[in-house]
């Protein structure tokens, strides 16, 4: 399996809408943690090790230079 960047939601402005509802009254903290449980479980269902990393290396590496150097530092 390789990792599939086309558009491939049915709805894209229904799942952004429940995106933002997902976090929506909660505090930077509980936002950042909810983020979390989600890629864990959506990466859970993926469960593709090779899809995952070239994912992961992919968002990675759209990162600016700065934003980049500041999650090496965190």
């Amino acid at each position: 399996m390789s990792l599939n960047t086309a558009p491939n939601l049915a709805h894209p402005d229904d799942f952004y809408e429940a995106l933002i509802d997902m976090h929506r009254g909660l505090d930077d903290a509980a936002s950042q943690d909810v983020n979390a449980r989600l890629i864990l479980l959506l990466c859970n269902h993926i469960g593709d090790h090779e899809v995952l990393i070239e994912a992961m290396q992919r968002a990675r590496a759209g990162l600016a230079p700065a934003c980049a150097a500041l999650a090496e530092a965190a």
